[in-house]
């Protein structure tokens, strides 16, 4: 009786055991390096939603394993770099800032659609990896949508070397990077955002070159 009691006790014990495994990942800033590219000739503003900042994903694992992903703010701090080496110009705005106060070519609101990952035992190999969908949508000067453009990023790092918390958040980073470089790639052509700003270019020489004919006009 004795033993099958010690017996149930252990089990309880493991069981609640298991059910605290997992990490808590908590990454640090992401940098890239500088990009070898021409910057395009628009000045952004780049509107960060609060729960893009903060942005945590927790997660339970075959009913036993719980993981905390806490990306904080380096979200907004890859896309903040990002966007300087990519645009002329570049405003930051919180999330409750209003963008009718600043001008800039076009607005930007970056968010996460999806955050997926998998561990050694889901795969059956000594990799994790990190699925991330961003989303895009970039707005005109007069706060009209004019693109809407989802981002899929994939970082896989091996655990051989290196912890499960460790390896989770490499593969977090390199899918981070790999969004990078797949804005680097291809924004522009998604968002044609540098015709916009060629646009409003345009159209504020002609109200220039209006406004002085009529003058001139005026005073002949």
């Amino acid at each position: 009786m004795k033993k099958s009691i010690r017996t149930s006790l252990t089990g309880i014990l493991l069981c609640g055991l298991l059910a605290g495994c997992g990490s808590n990942v908590v990454l640090d800033p992401v940098t890239i390096p500088k990009p070898l590219i021409n910057k395009i000739p628009a000045s952004v503003g780049l509107r960060i939603p609060a729960e893009f900042d903060n942005f945590v994903h927790e997660e339970d694992i075959i009913g036993s394993e719980h993981w905390s992903i806490n990306l904080g703010n380096s979200n907004s701090m890859l896309f903040t770099q990002l966007f300087g080496f990519m645009f002329e110009e570049v405003t930051i705005l919180k999330h409750d800032d209003d963008a009718g106060q600043f001008a800039f070519d076009a607005l930007i609101e970056p968010s996460i659609d999806a955050f997926e990952f998998s561990v050694p035992n889901q795969s059956k190999t000594e990799a994790f990896a990190v699925w991330i969908r961003y989303r895009l949508r970039v707005f005109d000067s007069e706060g009209v949508e004019v693109a809407n453009w989802p981002i899929s990023a994939y970082g896989k790092s091996e655990s051989e070397t290196l912890s499960g918390s460790q390896a989770l958040e490499r593969a977090a980073v390199l899918a981070m990077r790999d969004a990078a470089a797949l804005m680097i790639m291809k924004l522009d052509e998604a968002t044609g955002i540098s015709k916009m700003a060629e646009a409003k270019t345009v159209m504020s020489e002609s109200i220039d070159t209006s406004v002085a004919e009529e003058l001139e006009s005026e005073s002949d």
